[in-house]
Parts: C-alpha cells; structure tokens; sequence
C-alpha cells in the first residue's frame, strides 16, 4: 500500500515532506489547515506514503453500507456525538488497547474559516500522555506532511496558538478558509 499511495501522490503532482515520525508511536496528529473535502483522500494518501496507519474518529451517522465498510478500512472510528459520551475518554481508551496509534484531527472542525479550534485533540493528546504532531497539507506547493513534534505544557490557549501560528504558513485549498 505504501509504494502505490507513494505512486499515487506523485502521479497528482504532489510531494511528500521527508520528515517522518521516528521513533515515536503513540500521538495526536492535528492537520490543518482543513478547507476542503479533498484534505482526506491527500491525507489518507500522504499517511500511507508514510506507512503510517492512522486511526480517525468520524460521526457515526456516516457508518452505513457501503461507505462505512470503507471508512472502517481506512482508519475510521465510529462515534456517537448526539449522545451523552465522553469522547475524550473514549480516545483515551483506544490509545490505551494500541501499542500503535496516530490519531488524526482537524481542529478547525469545518472546512470553512474558524478562528476558535475544538479543543478536544488537546485534551486527548494530555489524557492519554502522548505528544501531538503537527502536519499539513499545502496545496500551493503541493506538499503533504508532517511539520513538527508538540508537548503541550497545559496552558491550552497558549499552546494552541503556537500550533496555529506554526501551521498558518500552509495554503488550504480554499486559502481564504485557512489559518489566519
């Protein structure tokens, strides 16, 4: 899968950037910026160019055949949002029965422009005692990838404004929806 998602990504004209996660194998990726449907299917195959499985958390209602026989395939977990569930716990709990896991959101939680992230991958990413990866898609360059390592320090607003300010350099698809 790696070599034909590698092919795959160059066949676009897209690159892969050449800093991979070493040595770690527990984390939150967080990539932005997020404007587009298209962000998946670039994602999915930039992952993969990595041989990196990663797992999503996707709302359930979107888990019928056959699109959910295929999201299963490609990572995603089923949840419930319309219920009383604590998804951080839930998060928790799969980081905990994996030996190895990435689990990949988008903070900005819409396609459109969203100056207030979730903070849900935040408090994940303390709950469960793993590092939080910063990675992008940038279609002005075309280039996928990961951009660096975060330990959050607990100072939640601080620290997301770091990932922010780290990541805003990236165009979106739609730019205009981007990190501002």
């Amino acid at each position: 899968m790696r070599k034909f998602a590698q092919f795959l990504f160059r066949t676009f004209g897209w690159k892969i950037d050449k800093n991979s996660p070493q040595g770690v194998k527990k984390a939150v990726v967080v990539v932005a910026p997020h404007t587009s449907n298209w962000d998946f299917i670039i994602g999915r195959l930039a992952f993969a160019s990595y041989g990196i499985k990663v797992r999503l958390l996707i709302k359930k209602d979107l888990f019928f055949p056959p699109l959910g026989w295929i999201l299963k395939g490609m990572g995603g977990i089923p949840v419930d949002r319309k219920k009383n569930n604590n998804i951080t716990e839930f998060a928790v709990e799969q980081f905990e029965k994996n030996e190895e896991m990435f689990m990949v959101f988008t903070p900005e939680g819409t396609r459109s422009y969203n100056p207030k992230w979730k903070k849900g991958f935040y408090y994940i990413a303390r709950e469960a005692k793993v590092p939080i990866y910063m990675a992008y898609i940038d279609y002005e360059n075309k280039t996928g990838g990961f951009h660096g390592l975060f330990e959050p320090t607990g100072d939640i607003e601080k620290d997301i404004n770091f990932i922010k300010s780290e990541l805003k350099q990236y165009k979106g698809k739609f730019p205009e929806n981007g990190i501002r």
